[in-house]
């Protein structure tokens, strides 16, 4: 959506409060022993308290309010009261919601208790390049070059990007238009960013596979050649300058 008025704006920053909140407690209350669905089922909670709807479900009939993704899951993993979360599990919880006709979508990857498998080099190399990407997004630059700012930071670090999953438009539904926000630069693509635009930028740094597959339960993504993946998100309004972070409030690039 490209945001018109003082209405409009309010409108997403209630939607983005709900969803950043909702991931930012969900990330501090994950521990070793806990199973994903009382993760999941403690996020709808903190959802439901807002009056915002869960965004996979609502739109996709996705079997959680949240997408909880361990270790090779790269993303839209199911929550299951069969998966324990173990100290050292690299995780990646992604929130959207509607609230009032308004959807946010944001998500982080981050380690479980003690780093013991060495994954928080590839959650601080993801979360840079958000930051980046960000801090070079404005009215009129070249999407494709902020795909290539972020496969070239990605390269730089000795990662890899995933060229099926990408970032999007959102607002008024779930996915908009630009949509195929890419971690690379699409020499076809010549669109550029608007000011007053709304969109969930994303990063998808992975240290072997370059392509996301599906699994047999019809959601869950892992890595054409194996591997793990980082995903951190925000959902963002784009200006002239800076842009205006709507989902600060869930501190992922702390």
């Amino acid at each position: 959506m490209s945001i018109t008025n003082e209405q409009e704006l309010a409108g997403m920053q209630k939607a983005s409060e709900a969803v950043a909140y909702t991931l930012k407690e969900m990330i501090q209350y994950a521990q070793p022993g806990m199973t994903t669905k009382d993760l999941d089922e403690y996020g709808a909670k903190i959802l439901s308290g807002f009056g915002a709807k869960s965004a996979p479900h609502l739109t996709y009939g996705f079997p959680g309010w949240t997408c909880i993704s361990v270790d090779h899951e790269f993303c839209h993993g199911i929550p299951t009261d069969k998966r324990i979360l173990k100290e050292g599990d690299l995780i990646n919880i992604d929130v959207s919601a509607e609230l009032n006709g308004y959807w946010s979508d944001n998500g982080g990857s981050f380690v479980i208790g003690k780093d013991i498998h060495q994954h928080q080099t590839l959650v601080d190399a993801s979360k840079d390049i958000l930051q980046k990407a960000i801090n070079h997004i404005k009215g009129g630059v070249k999407i494709a070059d902020i795909g290539f700012l972020m496969e070239t930071e990605a390269k730089k670090r000795g990662f890899k990007v995933i060229r099926n999953l990408a970032g999007h438009g959102i607002g008024k539904s779930l996915h908009e238009q630009p949509d195929e926000l890419m971690n690379y630069r699409n020499r076809y693509d010549s669109r550029r960013f608007r000011k007053n635009s709304v969109v969930a930028i994303e990063t998808f740094i992975s240290t072997t596979s370059n392509i996301a597959v599906e699994l047999n339960d019809g959601w869950t993504m892992v890595g054409n050649k194996g591997g793990y993946m980082a995903q951190h998100e925000h959902t963002i309004v784009v200006t002239d300058g800076k842009p205006i972070i709507l989902t600060e409030m869930n501190e992922i690039l702390n």
